[in-house]
């Protein structure tokens, strides 16, 4: 111990003396230029605890967006590079037109597409306009600074190091990044749920050949030519439906009367990517006297995401708010690029994007602007547009106007309580895709829906929808308003930031409350107890069947806030309880009825039977139920497998009693079972032994379940039956925080990253924490000096430019 006590004084001396040497960065000239990021007097401390996490120190924001990049870089080098490859529209150039990218910056199904998409946004300057635009429209200085220091420190990092990692050692794509760069992938990210939702659709449209046949002309578009309203509409609620999505979220905030110590409590469980450009990283980053701040980032942004500080914690989960909306458009008769507005024609604006190609000729391709936004022939293969003589769509986003989600996470960073995380909320509205869940110090919890949504009022939808809009508004979300006319323009709330989107007072909040959770569903039943109403549509629904997901999470932390004395151990054993909602509802009917479907194999029966309902890796017969649980809720429509229907009366325990009658049952069950033995795999093998992760050669066992299964620990693998099961995962939980206080200045905090900090499988950190995950351990936080200074694998490292 004397040695330890040494050790952490000589390593606390150093370090007080580097951080007191280091220079203030220098500030960006007076025309915030941000294309060559200087790294000239940039520095930073960086202290590495255990599996590889890193403590940021800097005296500003320039140094520390330094620090951040250049440890960024060393983690996850080659999906960064992957990244700035996208956002500068060179993939076909390097990889070809036909392949495909890795879908985390956009919906891209090709290279090409992505290329014609994100060079039509370079050509057309929409990141620089941003940056130019004064905050809090615009990003804040802060942010800027962090941005450039972000790409100095990541060039810097490229500069002195040889890339081990396989994926892109040697290869000529890597190269050094400016500011710009960064803001243009912090841009793609707040497009994710419009423009880059329909990204195929944006670079695909054409106008047809020639003008339309003579007719009379009007001003109110036809009911969208070969566009069928019923089967759009379930095509929108489909695209839009948590179940289909691949990323997701829970997170639950527990108010300081439910807990031991009467402080809050937070659990965030974000479901994301386990591959690509989606990951999260871990780091604290700290500028004494500003900032102090521990959580996770998304790969190449300089802030921290999700996170908490020694006041108040946070996460996000998707929200159900859709970020987009249509225009249907009545084309001019003589012009299939001009439309009308009140009568008069207005041409479409087109942008010409030339894409060079690996191995062949350049491509040009033009895409079509309206004053509403690109010309879009779908959403989707499922979800087409076309663009006819006399009709086009025109898809609104938001979200094209929004460099702000950065600044968002900065006023978090440096909250002090959730009164402080809702006012930084306010003030810069920048989230376009999530709601956010809280907790502080103090006993409060917070739920607020706060996204930037076009400002669709149900009164707007009702007037101004086109008979497709009037179809799919209710169903999806997704309106589509006429064009045609002026007065359906979408207005301003004097509270917002930018023109078009709904301010804060018009936004889901519920504080306070005992708890307050979220499985991806509506602002509906953020606690059950105090359902919140009074929203409009576009936000999400009110009094519909909530996903088993949810149903089940409410359950849970309703029991647990009742019971009361909750500590931060209680979250982590919520994380990995591991129990299956599905399971509870329907294996015992579906055992008592197998014997009539399966006579032949008592087997199948027995095992159903003698499940327990759980997704650990030792769970005998969880394997089974899964795979007939994914055929029965995709062969019957969604709550048709049950006798008790939905109850908005009972909205947590409906709908429920399998009906066991149905020929779907019957099939799903036996197909299930002759495709386990197909494949060689016993009825009752434990999960783990079917579903795992194989790193460096080693399998790792993965628990949790699909979403259909509700399971709060989802884990979305990847069915290789001749591989052996479940081989890898696409998405699930990804970075889990369990926070609490206990009087002291240091959080009291359990973290977990479940695919490890580095995509690098020569790194130490490329598989450590999965295996942790594996044994449902955590990670404890260090979040104060002392903690930090005290770590076993302390590696004190300075960068300087």
């Amino acid at each position: 111990m004397p040695g330890r006590l040494r050790r952490a004084a000589l390593v606390g001396a150093v370090l007080a003396a580097v951080v007191a040497s280091l220079p203030a960065g220098a500030a960006a000239d007076a025309g915030g230029r941000t294309d060559r990021p200087s790294d000239r007097g940039l520095s930073a401390v960086i202290r590495y605890t255990e599996y590889g996490i890193p403590h940021i120190v800097a005296r500003d924001y320039a140094g520390l967006g330094f620090g951040t990049g250049w440890a960024q870089a060393a983690d996850q080098v080659c999906v960064l590079a992957d990244g700035f490859v996208t956002v500068n529209g060179e993939r076909s150039r390097h990889f070809g037109a036909d392949a495909a990218p890795d879908g985390s910056l956009s919906s891209a199904t090709t290279n090409l597409s992505s290329d014609l998409f994100f060079r039509g946004v370079a050509d057309a300057g929409t990141v620089e306009q941003l940056l130019a635009t004064p905050a809090p429209a615009g990003p804040s200085r802060q942010l800027k600074e962090l941005m450039r220091g972000w790409a100095a420190g990541y060039n810097a990092w490229l500069r002195t190091h040889e890339i081990t990692d396989p994926a892109c050692a040697g290869a000529g794509w890597v190269r050094p990044v400016t500011a710009l760069d960064v803001a243009r992938r912090g841009w793609a990210v707040s497009v994710l749920g419009g423009q880059g939702r329909g990204v195929d659709g944006i670079t695909a449209a054409r106008p047809p050949a020639g003008p339309a046949p003579a007719a009379p002309a009007s001003a109110a578009p036809a009911a969208a030519d070969r566009v069928d309203p019923a089967r759009t509409a379930a095509a929108a609620r489909a695209l839009f439906a948590a179940e289909n999505a691949t990323m997701g979220s829970n997170a639950v905030a527990f108010q300081g009367a439910t807990t031991a110590g009467g402080r809050g409590l937070l659990l965030g469980n974000p479901h994301y990517p386990w591959q690509g450009g989606r990951r999260f990283w871990q780091s604290q980053q700290t500028i004494p006297g500003e900032l102090n701040v521990s959580g996770a980032s998304l790969l190449g942004t300089a802030v921290v995401n999700i996170g908490f500080n020694d006041k108040v914690a946070w996460s996000h989960t998707v929200a159900t708010g859709v970020p987009l909306n249509l225009h249907q458009l009545a084309l001019d008769p003589a012009n299939p690029t001009a439309y009308l507005v009140d009568g008069r024609p207005e041409k479409m604006t087109p942008r010409t994007v030339t894409v060079p190609v690996k191995g062949g000729a350049p491509v040009t391709r033009t895409q079509w602007w309206t004053r509403y936004g690109p010309v879009v022939s779908g959403l989707g293969a499922q979800l087409p547009l076309p663009w006819t003589a006399t009709t086009a769509f025109a898809l609104n986003d938001p979200n094209a106007a929004n460099l702000r989600a950065s600044d968002t996470a900065l006023g978090f960073a440096k909250s002090r309580s959730t009164d402080d995380l809702a006012d930084a909320l306010r003030r810069t509205q920048g989230l376009p895709w999530v709601n956010t869940i809280a907790a502080d110090a103090a006993g409060h919890t917070l739920f607020t829906q706060a996204q930037v949504l076009p400002r669709i009022t149900d009164e707007l939808a009702g007037r101004c929808s086109t008979p497709l809009g009037r179809a799919t508004y209710p169903a999806s979300g997704v309106a589509v308003l006429d064009g045609s006319r002026g007065d359906c323009a979408l207005g301003s709330d004097p509270d917002a930031v930018q023109p078009g989107v709904f301010g804060p007072a018009r936004m889901p909040v519920l504080r306070d409350a005992p708890y307050v959770e979220n499985s991806n569903d509506s602002a509906w039943l953020a606690n059950a107890d105090r359902p919140v109403t009074g929203y409009e549509r576009i936000f999400g629904t009110v009094g519909t069947p909530r996903s088993l997901r949810t149903r089940g999470a409410l359950e849970d932390v309703a029991a647990m806030a009742a019971r009361g004395g909750l500590t931060v151990a209680d979250l982590q054993r919520q994380q990995f309880a591991n129990r299956a909602p599905a399971g509870d509802l329907a294996a015992a009917d579906a055992a008592r009825a197998c014997p009539a479907v399966l006579p032949d194999d008592p087997e199948a029966c027995r095992v159903i039977g003698a499940w327990d309902r759980t997704v650990n890796t030792g769970s005998r017969g969880a394997l089974l139920f899964d795979r007939f649980w994914r055929r029965l809720t995709a062969a019957a429509p969604a709550g048709t497998q049950w006798k008790v229907p939905f109850s908005v009366a009972d909205p947590v325990r409906t709908p429920r009693a399998l009906d066991t009658g149905s020929a779907a049952f019957a099939k799903a069950l036996g197909d299930a079972v002759a495709e386990l033995r197909a494949a060689g795999i016993a009825l009752d093998a434990p999960l783990g032994e079917h579903q795992f992760v194989v790193r460096n050669g080693v399998r790792i066992p993965v628990s949790g379940g699909t979403e259909a299964l509700g399971v709060w620990n989802k884990t979305e693998p990847v069915w290789n039956p001749a591989g052996g099961g479940y081989t890898e995962v696409a998405h699930g939980t990804s970075h889990v925080q369990a926070v609490g206080w206990d009087g002291s200045r240091c959080p009291v905090a359990r973290t977990l990253l479940s695919y490890s900090q580095s995509s690098n499988p020569a790194s130490a950190h490329f598989s450590d924490q999965t295996r942790l995950f594996s044994g449902g351990r955590w990670v404890t936080s260090r979040f104060c000096e002392k903690d930090i200074l005290r770590s076993p694998a302390l590696r004190v490292v300075v960068v300087r430019g």
